[in-house]
C-alpha cells in the first residue's frame, strides 16, 4: 500500500484566468509530467477529488461569499473579481474540487488508508478570506480541510504550516484566536498581500522575511521559531500550505530557496507529525509559478512524504 495519497481532478485543469496569468493550468501538467518522468507516480495512491459540500465550506466561509461566487460564475468568457482573480465557466467547479480534495485527504489520513496526502489542485486557497476571494484564491482549501479535521473527526489540535512566499492572510483570518489551531508561517515582507506583521493572536506565528532571504536564514527560523511552537502545541494533524514560489527561480517572489530546502522543511514537519500526530499530514498546493522549479519542488516534497 502506498503511504501517500495524490489527490487531483481534471476539473482543476479547466479553470483559466487568461493566457498570461501566472496561475495557469500548465502548473498541474508540469507536476504530473515530472512525476511520471521521475517514476514517482507509481509510488503514490491516486484519487480523484470530490466536490466540497456547502456544509463543509460554511465552516470557514460565509453563505454570502458562496452565493456571490456562484452568481459571479460566467456562462462564457472570463469575469474578473479583482485585477488578479478571475472566473471562467469552469472555475466554480474547480474551486469546489480544490476544497473537496482537502476534505478527502483528511478523511483518508484519519481512516488510516494512507499516512499522508498531497493535493495537486488549483485554484489555490490561502488568500481566500471568510467573505472575500482574492490573490488567485476562491475558497480557503487548507482552512476547509482543517475545519473538517476538527469538526468531522473530533480532533482538538490541528497545526497549519505555510511556507508560500506570500502571507496566508485568509487562513489567518479564519483561525486567529482559535485555540484548536496553530499556524506557523514565513513570507516575504513587504509584499502582497501586505499583512501578517500586525498579528496579535497568540496562535499565529508569522515570521516575515526580507526579499533576498536564502536557505540558511529560512532554516534558522524553522529551527528557532516554528519547531519549538509546533512541539509545544502537540498537533494531532499537520496541514501544509505548500507554496513553492519562494524558490530562487520563481520571479513572482524574491526569496531564494532551493528544492533541498523544501526537502528539509518537509522532513522537519514529518518528524513533528510522527511525534504527536501519528504521522498524519495533509499538504495542499498553493503557489509556484515557474513550471520547472514548481515540478521539481513538488517532487522533492513528495519524495519525503512518501519515504522515497
Amino acid at each position: 500500500m502506498s503511504s501517500t495519497a495524490f489527490i487531483t481532478h481534471r476539473d482543476c485543469h479547466l479553470h483559466d484566468m487568461g493566457s498570461h496569468h501566472p496561475e495557469c493550468p500548465a502548473r498541474l501538467s508540469a507536476i504530473n509530467d515530472h512525476l511520471i518522468a521521475q517514476g514517482l507516480d507509481h509510488y503514490l495512491a491516486h484519487y480523484e477529488a470530490p466536490l466540497a459540500s456547502f456544509g463543509q465550506l460554511l465552516r470557514v466561509h460565509s453563505a454570502a461569499h458562496l452565493d456571490r461566487l456562484k452568481r459571479s460564475s460566467p456562462a462564457h468568457g472570463i469575469v474578473h473579481l479583482d485585477p488578479d482573480t478571475a472566473m471562467n465557466p469552469h472555475t466554480w467547479q474547480a474551486a469546489l474540487r480544490a476544497a473537496g480534495a482537502g476534505v478527502m485527504a483528511v478523511d483518508l489520513v484519519m481512516a488510516g488508508e494512507v499516512q499522508n496526502a498531497f493535493c495537486a489542485v488549483r485554484p489555490p486557497g490561502h488568500h481566500a478570506e471568510r467573505a472575500t476571494a482574492m490573490g488567485f484564491c476562491f475558497f480557503n482549501n487548507v482552512a476547509v480541510a482543517a475545519a473538517h479535521a476538527l469538526r468531522a473527526h473530533g480532533l482538538s489540535r490541528v497545526a497549519i504550516v505555510d511556507f508560500d512566499v506570500h502571507h496566508g492572510n485568509g487562513t489567518e483570518e479564519c483561525f486567529q484566536g482559535n485555540e484548536q489551531v496553530l499556524m506557523v508561517s514565513i513570507f516575504q515582507h513587504p509584499f502582497y498581500p501586505y499583512s501578517g506583521t500586525e498579528t496579535k493572536a497568540p496562535n499565529m506565528v508569522n515570521v516575515p522575511l526580507p526579499g533576498g532571504t536564502g536557505s540558511d536564514d529560512f532554516r534558522q527560523v524553522v529551527y528557532d521559531v516554528w519547531l519549538p511552537r509546533l512541539r509545544q502545541f502537540k498537533p494531532e494533524m499537520i496541514l501544509v500550505s505548500a507554496g513553492f514560489d519562494a524558490h530562487i527561480e520563481d520571479d513572482l517572489g524574491g526569496l531564494k530557496l532551493f528544492e533541498m530546502d523544501f526537502v528539509w522543511v518537509t522532513e522537519q514537519i514529518k518528524q513533528v507529525a510522527e511525534e504527536s500526530a501519528q504521522g498524519r499530514i495533509v499538504s495542499m498546493l498553493e503557489g509556484g509559478y515557474v513550471l520547472s522549479a514548481l515540478a521539481r519542488s513538488v517532487a522533492a516534497h513528495l519524495r519525503v512524504l512518501a519515504g522515497l
